[in-house]
């Protein structure tokens, strides 16, 4: 008869693993094929029973471009310093509505998802992440509609790599700030509930923090007038969120407009400066939701 310490001693010590020991993002990569159904799931799911389906994917950003068109174009005359203020005020819309989705639905995706950490072990970053890849294809038919758009008012014609480059850049740098911060939001949500309310404030400033609804020249000239340090307005043009909104203004509303409106200054380095916040921002969400999910499945 075999001895048991036998069968241990042939294994080296280093092939036993802690059970539900998790290696954080890189988990996500192994487990890909899970992190695919639940993009899948999570894409069918949405409209399901729904009579107009994907249709709303186009009916409530346009609404929402309707209702800031109305109120501010035309009721407060923004436009009138911004031209082409349509294009402006949708190529902003459809960042701020791809950050939101991706950050709200981050925060609650552990909750959401309670039954299954109660009971399986898997990586729980895989639902944060998953999350945000559902907010990027109900992103794609907003970037369609304004790509049209903007190709019925001529910009196939002053098209440049930089354009497209530009494009990917607030794309990728607003979908890693939001997937940080859902991280944080999302594990500290799993035992203080008031995480979500808090999220929903930040995503109101969120709007009106960014330049969407106005110009960025406006900041600038409200610093200048109160006589306020030029460092609060660097420091709002590095947030990863405003400048995601201008790269799209840059790709999107300025090869279509002629206007002595300028870009804000230092549109590259700025893009560098961003995504080094983002991916910050992304360890920080990490390290802090690592350091929580011990706990997970007894909070929930």
């Amino acid at each position: 008869m075999t001895d048991t310490r036998d069968l241990f001693a042939v294994v080296p010590r280093s092939e036993f693993e802690v059970p539900g020991k998790s290696r954080g993002l890189i988990d996500v990569v192994r487990w890909r094929y899970l992190l695919y159904l639940l993009v899948k799931t999570g894409v069918t799911t949405r409209y399901r029973n729904s009579v107009l389906g994907w249709t709303w994917s186009y009916v409530r950003p346009g609404a929402q471009f309707l209702v800031f068109w109305v109120v501010l174009g035309l009721f407060m005359n923004l436009e009138r310093g911004v031209p082409n203020y349509a294009v402006y005020l949708f190529s902003g819309i459809v960042v701020i509505n791809l950050f939101s989705e991706a950050f709200k639905n981050a925060t609650t995706s552990i909750v959401g998802n309670a039954p299954l950490v109660r009971k399986v072990f898997l990586p729980r970053q895989l639902f944060a992440v998953s999350a945000v890849f559902v907010a990027f294809i109900h992103f794609l038919p907003q970037l369609g509609l304004l790509l049209i758009v903007c190709l019925f008012m001529g910009w196939i014609v002053n098209i440049t790599i930089m354009s497209v480059l530009a494009v990917l850049a607030g794309i990728i740098i607003v979908s890693l700030f939001a997937l940080g911060t859902g991280l944080f939001f999302g594990a500290l949500n799993v035992r203080y509930r008031d995480s979500e309310n808090i999220v929903e404030l930040l995503l109101l400033l969120a709007t009106w923090a960014s330049p969407v609804l106005y110009a960025w020249t406006m900041v600038q000239e409200a610093v200048d007038k109160l006589g306020w340090p030029q460092w609060i307005v660097d420091l709002y043009m590095l947030n990863p969120i405003t400048h995601g909104v201008e790269l799209f203004h840059y790709a999107f509303w300025r090869p279509v407009t002629e206007t002595t409106l300028t870009m804000p200054p230092n549109l590259a380095w700025n893009t560098l400066w961003t995504f080094v916040i983002a991916v910050a921002t992304l360890l920080i969400g990490q390290f802090v939701f690592r350091r929580l999910e011990g706990r997970f499945a007894q909070d929930l």
